[in-house]
């Protein structure tokens, strides 16, 4: 992502310089209803033109954050909203518990691959087709798991689903950056961060009201309705994506663009940086390869969430299903306070350190303070539930715990995504966050399988434990990279910042 954007960009934009330059100053207000249009021998300035999304108005802007914060809790609310449909999966397929577990595993499995192409091809046709295109189909897979008389159509039709609304999630930030200049993104970016952390823990909370009372059919028009709501958010948006607004704007002027590169070039580039450059940074880079074993893993724990907790506090709470699904808000409850957490560290921790480095950067370590001080709720709140998980405490307990869990696995992910786009620079930040992405939704597709067997043979506090000392393994990684970032800066075999 960004590959074509930069290359599109500089050519687009230069053209349109070069090409629409003279001394005629007349200012866009004196040339009425016909401002959008400029005339061909007026001086034409992208950076106040108002088809350029930094000049939109409030409105505008507050559209296009309510189009991919909706797209995305639409996505991410598929994650879950099936996990209390279990039980009825087992009883009307005839499936174990743990196939039972497939469409979960599947659906979250196909988000790590639907940004491999989605990506792309938005920096080629743009945000607003993509956006469109991925959340109709999507929705008609959907539509396509409800009505499924088979278990395996199930599978396939849900992992279809996943892997078409999955582009949402991964040009949300192009979205973001193409709409607010740096300044102006603080806000719009914690909302957009917040919203695919809220859809898997709303997920369960929707999903069992539903699945006892409606059926597990209705999880799937429940989705549906979402995502025909975001199909009318996005229906009265526009497009973010620079270049194409670019070239839209030189054709009305009337000017020649440069032929776009060949199609084996296009391809070359996709292939590299979307395919074997996020595989060759995860081995070689030990920024990208720590910091995604480190976000994988604590995502498929909060993935394997989806399959303990209603095991758990059916067992030995004597919880119904509605009661069991209720707890997932301590998820949602812990990622509010996480999102609190970061833009405080962000206003007291970071932005001090900005105003004593007027007009140069500051060092990416800097970022990772919400991390330093998630790293350690982390396991606090794994080993507080795995050993307050009993009859003899009450439920209150293990809930807070995972509010804790919560709270730290939000407040590392930022972080650390943060430092990541800090650290690296041009068409590198995209490949870093390609790794990201598939290594934290490939392996939480993977946790949810064995969760069940795992919690059973291994009971729940030895279970939680085996998550905890993972948590306590990795625990290091934010307080290393903050003491020693700077070396391992400098011995990237990619392009990084110097400072």
């Amino acid at each position: 992502m960004g590959q074509l954007e930069e290359a599109s960009d500089a050519d687009v934009h230069g053209t349109l310089e070069a090409q629409i330059s003279s001394p005629d100053d007349t200012s866009e207000k004196s040339r009425g209803v016909n401002a959008d249009k400029p005339n061909p021998g007026d001086t034409w300035d992208w950076d106040s033109d108002p088809s350029n999304p930094y000049n939109w108005s409030l409105e505008q802007k507050t559209q296009q954050v309510m189009v991919i914060g909706w797209a995305a809790f639409t996505t991410s609310v598929g994650v879950s909203i099936l996990s209390p449909a279990h039980s009825a999966f087992m009883e009307e397929f005839g499936v174990s518990s743990t196939v039972a577990i497939l469409p979960l595993s599947l659906y979250v499995f196909a988000l790590a691959l639907g940004p491999v192409a989605g990506g792309p091809l938005s920096e080629t046709v743009g945000r607003y087709p993509v956006y469109l295109g991925c959340m109709v189909f999507g929705t008609l897979f959907t539509l396509g798991v409800g009505f499924a008389p088979t278990f395996s159509g199930l599978c396939i039709l849900r992992f279809l689903a996943g892997l078409c609304y999955a582009p949402t999630l991964s040009i949300a930030a192009g979205t973001l950056n193409e709409t607010f200049q740096p300044v102006h993104r603080a806000l719009p970016s914690a909302i957009f961060i917040l919203t695919p952390f809220l859809g898997p823990g709303l997920g369960p909370v929707i999903g069992s009201f539903v699945v006892n009372r409606k059926g597990w059919r209705w999880t799937q028009w429940t989705q549906v309705f979402m995502a025909i709501f975001t199909l009318i958010q996005i229906a009265l948006s526009r497009e973010t994506f620079h270049p194409v607004i670019k070239r839209r704007r030189a054709k009305e002027l009337g000017i020649k663009l440069p032929p776009s590169p060949p199609i084996s070039s296009q391809i070359r580039l996709f292939v590299t940086i979307s395919l074997l450059r996020p595989l060759h940074m995860l081995i070689v880079e030990p920024i990208v390869g720590f910091i995604c074993l480190y976000i994988a893993c604590e995502f498929a724990t909060l993935f394997s969430f989806f399959a303990a907790v209603p095991l758990i506090f059916s067992g030995v709470y004597n919880f119904d299903p509605e009661s069991s699904g209720l707890v997932f808000l301590a998820i949602v409850v812990g990622c509010l306070l996480g999102t609190v957490t970061v833009l405080i560290c962000n206003i007291f921790l970071y932005l001090p350190k900005v105003a004593k480095h007027p007009g140069s950067q500051v060092p990416p370590e800097h970022r990772l303070y919400p991390a330093l001080i998630g790293s350690i709720g982390l396991p606090i709140g794994l080993f507080w539930f795995a050993w307050t998980a009993r009859a003899d405490i009450s439920w209150a307990s293990p809930v807070v715990a995972i509010m804790v869990f919560a709270w730290g696995n939000l407040c590392v992910f930022v972080s650390t995504t943060q430092y990541i786009t800090d650290v690296y620079q041009g068409l590198t930040v995209a490949s870093a966050m390609s790794a990201n992405g598939l290594a934290r939704y490939g392996l939480g597709a993977a946790f949810p399988l064995f969760t069940i067997p795992m919690y059973t043979k291994l009971g729940i506090g030895w279970a939680s434990s085996v998550l905890g000392f993972i948590a306590v393994a990795l625990l290091p990684v934010p307080w290393v990279f903050f003491k020693m970032g700077k070396r391992l800066r400098a011995m990237s075999k990619y392009e990084t910042v110097e400072i």
